[in-house]
């Protein structure tokens, strides 16, 4: 069978993919790093700077490590550190912020030069790592449906548009039910709130300053969350559509990339999981060895965002909520079964794959770990206990 082709298979789905990416990207957890900017003790212009630094950084690497190892690589702020630093941040200056970003960027490096989350990682077997990633992603399906209730009308449509082009045009079938659903809500008067200027804010240079009593009380929590709660779910995704990543190579640039950039806001950048799914399913090419290029669009449009000092960014989240779950929902449809029939296809794995998926899809949050992190535990303890309970009984 000969290779395909991009003449044959034309980059729109590919560059709608990475649109929906990042809109699903801000609209997600934009509120979120707005608050955490402003508990870390920002000004609404330090604000702009940084969402413009973050979108810099994420434009860069999205593009950069797509281009470089051909893989969907998409990156992401940490929403659950962000979620973290809201609670943690207040009573702390905005230089001893800066500094616990630099210090969770240098530890997070550390573990990628010594390879040790690679080695981590790879204990891992696949069939939970595809369970965790639908546990991940089953709220942005259970939220399409149940919009629903919210917003008949507007759910019809984008509904019916997507049924319609899936029998007639299954490529284009997001970008169609997107341009129905913006269409339908603009009739609708939808959009709430005022237009946000498109302007270039400038990041500014803040002094890291570093205090042990913030390094050990905000600064390790802050890595262990990231770590365990993004990067983790990140390099599951990946493995979980079999892309051969390299694991140190990925966390060592991102790693660096927010080290360097922390000082003008750029505080967190990681591998994205939720995102990066929408980018990987094939939907956005018959062949996976070219869907790097939906991470690499997305990595231009976050470029875009960044630019203008987030107010695309702003603009994103004036979209109606139903339009952003269904939106969402339909693009993950497809990585949601795919990664549930890989998370059961291994009967030996079934008992701690299901264990996985559904503590990551409760939502638990304990100790401030999320729930993917304990998913992905309680899957582990599960899949050990049975393979000893296997070598007994066949002794």
């Amino acid at each position: 069978m000969s290779d395909l082709t991009s003449s044959r298979y034309p980059l729109l789905p590919a560059i709608t993919a990475g649109f929906v990416a990042v809109l699903v990207g801000y609209t997600s957890s934009a509120a979120i790093i707005f608050q955490a900017v402003k508990a870390a003790g920002a000004t609404d212009a330090q604000l702009g700077g940084w969402l413009t630094m973050l979108g810099i950084a994420m434009g860069i690497t999205s593009l950069g490590l797509s281009l470089r190892y051909k893989v969907p690589v998409l990156t992401a702020w940490s929403t659950p550190g962000a979620a973290l630093l809201v609670t943690s941040l207040p009573g702390t200056t905005l230089n001893e912020a800066v500094g616990i970003f630099v210090f969770t960027s240098a530890l997070t490096l550390f573990c990628a030069v010594t390879g040790l989350f690679a080695r981590i990682m790879n204990l891992i077997p696949g069939a939970i790592s595809s369970a965790m990633l639908a546990g991940i992603l089953l709220r942005f399906g259970l939220e399409a449906f149940a919009s629903f209730q919210f917003d008949l009308p507007l759910a019809c449509v984008m509904c019916l548009t997507w049924l319609l082009a899936r029998r007639w045009q299954p490529r284009y079938a997001i970008l169609l039910t997107l341009v129905a659903g913006l269409v339908t809500a603009c009739a609708q008067g939808r959009f709430g709130g005022a237009l946000p200027a498109i302007h270039i804010a400038w990041p500014v240079w803040t002094t890291p300053h570093f205090t042990l009593a913030s390094l050990l009380s905000i600064g390790l929590p802050y890595f262990l969350v990231t770590l365990a709660s993004q990067n983790a779910p990140g390099i599951a995704t990946l493995n979980a559509f079999n892309y051969a990543a390299p694991t140190s190579s990925l966390m060592g640039w991102t790693s660096l990339t927010s080290l360097l950039l922390a000082p003008l806001g750029g505080f967190s950048v990681c591998i994205a999981a939720i995102t990066a799914a929408i980018c990987m399913g094939p939907d956005v090419h018959p062949d996976k060895r070219q869907r790097w290029q939906a991470a690499a669009a997305a990595g231009c449009f976050y470029l875009l965002a960044g630019l203008f000092g987030g107010a695309i960014g702003l603009l994103f989240t004036l979209m109606p909520a139903t339009l952003i779950h269904l939106i969402a929902g339909l693009a993950l449809l497809n990585t949601i079964g795919s990664s549930l029939q890989q998370a059961l296809e291994n009967v030996q794995q079934r008992d701690a794959a299901l264990v996985t998926f559904l503590v990551t899809a409760s939502g638990l949050t304990l100790a401030g770990m999320g729930a993917a992190f304990w998913g992905l535990l309680a899957g582990m303890i599960c899949w050990i206990a049975q393979r000893k309970n296997v070598t007994t009984l066949t002794k």
